[in-house]
């Protein structure tokens, strides 16, 4: 397989679908499509929240897992097999604590705001 195609299948599908969280962003809180766990299920607030923390980090976090995996494809003369896989799963979990260190910023256990 074209190296570059992998890379584009798989860091630049993940990029892809944060465009596409990013256009249709989940309305309220449901149990099949948004940034769910169990602190960003508890209230409206913390919905909304969690859900446009998580998409501004997977879009910002994708962006640079796919240039840092053309850059290595680019440089290690076409032999890649698991380096991309890797990256992408360094942005997702980038992007999933980057949401999470703001949902323990900003709200307690139970969900309410904390006071500034």
């Amino acid at each position: 397989m074209n190296p570059y195609i992998y890379v584009l299948s798989i860091n630049g599908l993940l990029l892809f679908l944060s465009l596409v969280f990013y256009a249709f962003p989940p309305k309220k809180i449901n149990q099949l499509y948004g940034y769910r766990t169990n602190k960003s299920m508890l209230n409206d607030d913390i919905w909304q929240y969690a859900n446009k923390e998580f998409i501004a980090a997977l879009i910002k976090y994708a962006a640079m897992g796919l240039v840092a995996a053309l850059v290595l494809t680019s440089i290690g003369s076409g032999k890649i097999n698991w380096q991309p896989m890797v990256i992408m799963l360094f942005s997702l979990g980038a992007a999933i604590l980057k949401t999470e260190q703001g949902l323990k910023q900003n709200f307690d256990d139970n969900g309410n705001r904390k006071k500034q």
